[in-house]
């Protein structure tokens, strides 16, 4: 597929830049640089329960996850993880500090990094979206054995386990 300058309007090629494959505008000069996809999400515990979605959309739909999505333009790591657990689980929540960042490369829309926060539901109702299947609450035992949506899914999964005292093999799930 053919890219074009967002300065110019010029075809970019290929090149070598600071020991990597970088698209390179002959026209103008200009350099894009690949960037991470930003995305928030919480995590939700109730007694002893962790609270997962199963994904009602393209990719991974069918798979479990904490609630999570991207940021928009004008959105904190927070905000938009308050935000996303609305709009996916009908659920409030009020954030209390970061649980943990993570990676993924495995996600067709693009490589990026996800800021986990803990949190609790302050109102609303729980209730699926159209981007939900299901919304459930699952203790440990319910989560060994699920489908989750790619690495970054199992690993924080996987991370809420060993709070439990059980470990989960990320790598073979």
């Amino acid at each position: 597929m053919k890219h074009f300058c967002l300065m110019c309007g010029t075809q970019l090629e290929a090149r070598i830049i600071e020991d990597r494959e970088r698209e390179f505008c002959p026209g103008c000069g200009w350099i894009h640089y690949k960037q991470y996809k930003v995305s928030a999400g919480v995590r939700i515990e109730k007694n002893g329960c962790l609270l997962l979605v199963q994904r009602g959309i393209q990719p991974w739909k069918g798979n479990w996850y904490m609630p999570a999505g991207f940021l928009e333009i004008n959105e904190e790591p927070e905000d938009a993880a308050v935000r996303e657990a609305f709009e996916e689980t009908g659920l409030n929540v009020k954030t209390h500090g970061l649980a943990g960042v993570y990676t993924y490369n495995d996600d067709p829309r693009g490589n990026g990094i996800l800021f986990l926060y803990d949190a609790e539901i302050i109102g609303g109702n729980m209730q699926e979206s159209d981007e939900t299947l299901q919304i459930a609450f699952l203790s440990p035992d319910e989560i060994i054995g699920l489908e989750f949506t790619g690495n970054c899914g199992r690993h924080q999964i996987s991370d809420w386990l060993k709070t439990k005292g059980i470990e989960m093999d990320v790598n073979h799930v």
